[in-house]
């Protein structure tokens, strides 16, 4: 998603653009059942993608837009952001992942200057006087930049030496889709257990994702039932308002957070996943992706035609000031979440319900955690 979205805003710019790609997500159809990977679009990141010429193909398939975001420990006092909060007409969308790729794919090929490699692997020749890279059939090209988009698992970052740090957290994650038997909703909740906490993103026509977090064990055990057998699980331990709806999908995964020691080396470039993964406890992942792409292509403006070595290297060092403190912030606010709901003492305990409440009360404090949360 980051690295489509980077190539249409460099295409843009007038650069010449090659993406290579490894894999190309099968074209949208209406019929086809939802995906388990979707991501909540705050915005802020929303913006981006209308302004880059992107969003009205995701208009043409599918998504769901929310207007209000609560959350609450269990037994104890709810906080819900809406986004009348903020005088926004909702606080964000709810769209499968695949097909912001394929939107941000479909507009990049409305470009002469942009073309698409589909290609199993990257072997970097070249980053530092110039950028050479070799594809399959012993093919090269040639560059100004190496742009690294690629994942949490970058080839890019690993070839160019880039260090990362990070960590996999004890818990674990089960997805679900399901089709609920309410009428489309348009909030999202998250309800904060003893095991980790309980969310529900709702989709479009009904649909709506699950999201089970526990320890690896437990989560093993859940990702192997049957559908009745995990339903009754849900119907046990998930809020009642979630009401009674029917199992389509499950998959696993682990939670990790890591971060690159440095954003770019001579001419290669990190974005997104590439440079920083966090724990997804507020969906602020990819939008936080999408945030260093505002960046790059901001500061790129500024500056015009960037070539020569010392331009380069001067445009980059800019841009991970500008990104990586503020990535830094959120992975910390994370797992501040993460460990202060992990943590059963009653005096901690006290100090959440109260930062919760204050949440919920204080109007400006929560005005200004909604606007961040959406990038505006």
């Amino acid at each position: 998603m980051v690295g489509a979205t980077t190539a249409v805003g460099l295409a843009k710019s007038g650069l010449n653009v090659a993406v290579i790609e490894k894999h190309i997500p099968a074209d949208f159809d209406a019929k086809q059942p939802p995906d388990l990977r979707l991501s909540a679009i705050s915005i802020g990141s929303e913006l981006l993608l209308r302004e880059l010429g992107i969003w009205h193909h995701v208009e043409q398939m599918r998504l769901c837009p929310y207007k209000r975001l609560a959350v609450w420990e269990q037994g104890s006092t709810r906080t819900e952001f809406t986004s009348d909060d903020v005088s926004q007409p909702h606080l964000g969308h709810l769209i499968e992942n695949r097909l912001i790729q394929l939107a941000a794919l479909a507009e990049l090929q409305t470009y002469e200057n942009a073309s698409l490699l589909i290609e199993p692997d990257i072997n970097i020749l070249n980053y530092q006087d110039e950028v050479r890279v070799s594809v399959s059939g012993g093919k090269q090209l040639k560059a100004n930049w190496l742009i690294g988009a690629d994942g949490a698992n970058s080839a890019v970052r690993q070839q160019v030496g880039i260090g990362c740090t990070g960590w996999q957290y004890q818990q674990q994650a089960l997805g679900i889709i399901i089709n609920t038997h309410k009428a489309q909703q348009d909030i999202t909740w998250q309800q904060f257990t003893p095991n980790g906490p309980l969310a529900f993103l709702p989709m479009y026509d009904g649909f709506a994702s699950l999201v089970w977090y526990h320890n690896a064990d437990a989560i093993k055990k859940l990702a192997a039932m049957s559908s009745a057998s995990l339903k009754n699980q849900v119907q046990q331990y998930f809020p009642k308002e979630l009401g009674d709806f029917d199992i389509l999908d499950k998959a696993s995964f682990v939670l990790t957070r890591s971060h690159a020691q440095q954003y770019f080396s001579h001419r290669a470039v990190l974005l997104g996943d590439a440079a920083h993964t966090i724990n997804p406890l507020a969906g602020q992942g990819v939008n936080l992706g999408f945030k260093d792409v505002k960046s790059l292509l901001e500061l790129l403006s500024e500056k015009g035609l960037v070539q020569n070595q010392s331009d380069i290297e001067r445009l980059f060092t800019q841009y991970q000031g500008a990104r990586r403190k503020d990535n830094l912030l959120m992975s910390a606010g994370m797992d501040f979440i993460y460990k202060s709901f992990n943590n059963h003492h009653s005096p901690v305990k006290t100090l959440r319900q109260l930062a919760l409440t204050a949440s919920e009360n204080i109007k400006p404090l929560k005005k200004t955690l909604t606007k961040y949360a959406l990038g505006l």
